[in-house]
């Protein structure tokens, strides 16, 4: 069973669509499409909080997400 993983920001109900990481050593954040499965060590955020999204004075924002998902033959229905 297929379980939509909810946003981590505390009392927000929506849909996580994607995944924050960090490197602290590098003053680095990631923003990558959501991680296939949960990783104790990232926060799976909700689109609008991804867009709201801020770094701290210093830190580096990468935005890793594809932008144009593939179709992989076997998620397909049918």
């Amino acid at each position: 069973m297929d379980v939509a993983r909810k946003c981590s920001k505390t009392a927000c109900k929506h849909e996580s669509s994607l995944t924050l990481t960090y490197q602290y050593s590098r003053a680095l954040v990631w923003i990558d499409d959501l991680a296939e499965e949960r990783d104790p060590h990232a926060y799976d955020l909700c689109e609008q909080h991804g867009k709201r999204l801020t770094v701290p004075s210093g830190w580096r924002l990468e935005d890793r997400r594809n932008r144009f998902r593939m179709v992989i033959p076997n998620r397909l229905a049918g």
